[in-house]
């Protein structure tokens, strides 16, 4: 499994660079606040919505602390996607919400 830490995600955000970042937490925990851009999927609906994402992209799997984003990460993998698990979740990140 590809990983990358918050601290790495924060720069990429901070430098503009363009991330397609899918959150897997509740919509009540994303309602607190998310990396910006971060497309909102909780982990539950995830194989029901998977057909939204795209094959030919890379796709950043976020979630609080790192354990959902993980599973998402197994899931979407063993579906021919490309994802990378961002380690230590929301609770590591230090960028900017909104």
């Amino acid at each position: 499994m590809k990983e990358m830490t918050a601290k790495e995600v924060e720069m990429n955000v901070t430098e503009g660079k363009t991330l397609n970042i899918i959150d897997v937490r509740e919509v009540d925990e994303v309602a607190a606040g998310k990396i910006p851009g971060a497309v909102n999927i909780p982990l539950g609906l995830l194989e029901f919505r998977m057909n939204e994402l795209d094959k030919s992209k890379e796709y950043v799997m976020v979630c609080r602390s790192g354990g959902r984003s993980g599973r998402a990460t197994q899931i979407l993998e063993s579906h021919g996607y490309s994802v990378i698990n961002m380690t230590g979740g929301m609770l590591s990140y230090e960028g900017q919400v909104q």
